[in-house]
């Protein structure tokens, strides 16, 4: 693999780059490297759910805010043995390990937050108006 440093550096989107999506506490606290085992097919599926979903996020209500996004097999691992709110690495839906799938087995998720949205939250504004946003919108898989 090239350096993590120009790893970080790939551009996944208009909005994002690699290291975006690269920390995590669980990894930083553990120690644990969260570096993609197939990095060529981590970028193939970032890029495709940075230009799908996250760029017209971002157009449409500013600024996204990763919270968790790529984990490593290793990371995600340790994250689901020591319950610190990872799904297994064989759960169909744990979509942060973005290096496991080609064509149609391909997935790439993140956890985010949408600041513009959480201050209307915060209002009182029904979360399901932004749910419906992105099915009228953006084609998806899954959201939680």
């Amino acid at each position: 693999m090239w350096s993590l440093e120009t790893f970080g550096r790939t551009r996944l989107s208009k909005h994002f780059f690699m290291r975006d999506f690269l920390f995590s506490e669980i990894s930083a606290f553990h120690g644990i490297p969260n570096i993609p085992d197939r990095p060529d097919v981590a970028i193939k599926n970032g890029r495709a759910f940075c230009t799908t979903l996250l760029d017209p996020l971002e157009e449409t209500f500013g600024r996204i805010a990763v919270r968790s996004g790529y984990r490593s097999p290793s990371l995600n691992r340790f994250g689901n043995v020591h319950k610190l709110n990872c799904a297994a690495n064989d759960n169909p839906a744990e979509c942060h390990i973005w290096d496991r799938g080609r064509g149609a087995d391909a997935i790439a998720g993140a956890t985010i937050v949408i600041p513009w949205f959480a201050d209307q939250y915060q209002q009182g504004r029904d979360w399901r108006d932004l749910a419906w946003w992105v099915h009228d919108h953006l084609a998806y898989s899954e959201m939680w």
